[in-house]
């Protein structure tokens, strides 16, 4: 089917949190702060890694970049929302839609695969200690990093590309704040069931998968801490996976609750609430939770503040 005809002048409406004029100062200014704080909160942290020699370890180069794409996650959705805000519009072209859409499926990807790694880390730091300068070398790490992005960016290309052969009629209302995947196949008035299949065949691929990598870590790691004579050994060893576990809870549970609240009927506007927790609330509180626990990061912000 010919895009030009459907696409050309084709804009979506991003019907946004809610439809209430007096409401809308109160969301750009909620929003807005905690943009700041995000951006603030993760490049701080970055700072502190790289300024810090102490903190030039495997663990701290995953978080790193773990912040790096929680600037850029949240970046892809939130500036495009206040701009509407403030400019008193809702629309957005074709063409920012799929951009907008391959950059939220590239660095959400890239979050679910630098947390799997970051379990891996924890893994053999805790089950094989005596191997792990050995087994977790910057070679490595970096090769890691790299494939993330590789892989991330490919999935990217391919779902943005998939979108392009839709067509679409009258219906450009988005329910949510940005463009997401799910909501445009829902507005394509072509034949979805190949852009459906990909999509979902590409979140149990590269979303159980990691999922179930994280599980798998973590039950090794139980598993290795339970067996540890020295109580004071067990607290260590579980202190420097409760940050990363923590995230891991948060990122998934948030995710998870945006599904199950977009399959009940009549949530179009709960479901917009609920994706607002991981693709805005789980960026910010990231650096929150790996600095408020870790002696590391504080002295390392300590000194990056002073």
């Amino acid at each position: 089917m010919e895009l030009a005809n459907t696409t050309e002048v084709l804009q979506f409406l991003l019907l946004g949190l809610s439809d209430e004029p007096a409401l809308q100062p109160l969301i750009f200014g909620v929003f807005l702060s905690m943009y700041l704080i995000t951006m603030l909160g993760n490049l701080l942290l970055i700072l502190a890694v790289s300024s810090d020699p102490h903190l030039h370890t495997p663990m701290y180069f995953f978080l790193a970049n773990l912040s790096f794409v929680d600037i850029c996650f949240v970046s892809t959705t939130v500036p495009k929302m206040l701009l509407n805000i403030q400019t008193h519009s809702k629309v957005i072209t074709f063409e920012g839609c799929i951009l907008q859409i391959g950059l939220y499926v590239l660095f959400a990807v890239l979050d679910i695969f630098l947390l799997t790694v970051m379990a891996y880390d924890r893994f053999v730091a805790i089950c094989h200690p005596l191997h792990y300068p050995v087994i977790m070398n910057p070679r490595l790490c970096g090769q890691l990093v790299l494939v993330c992005w590789i892989i991330s960016i490919l999935n990217s290309l391919l779902e943005s590309l998939m979108v392009l052969r839709l067509s679409f009629c009258t219906d450009w209302e988005i329910p949510r704040f940005f463009c997401e995947l799910n909501q445009i196949l829902q507005l394509a008035c072509s034949d979805t069931f190949i852009n459906t299949v990909v999509m979902y065949s590409i979140a149990v691929l590269l979303g159980a998968g990691p999922f179930a990598g994280t599980l798998y870590s973590y039950s090794k790691i139980v598993s290795s801490i339970r067996r540890m004579s020295s109580v004071q050994g067990k607290y260590k060893a579980f202190s420097t996976c409760a940050s990363h576990l923590s995230v891991v809870s948060l990122f998934y549970c948030t995710v998870l609750g945006v599904y199950l609240s977009s399959a009940l009927p009549h949530s179009a506007r709960s479901s917009a609430v609920a994706s607002v927790m991981y693709t805005v609330v789980t960026p910010m509180l990231n650096p929150f939770i790996y600095s408020l626990r870790n002696k590391d990061i504080k002295r390392a912000l300590e000194s990056v503040l002073s």
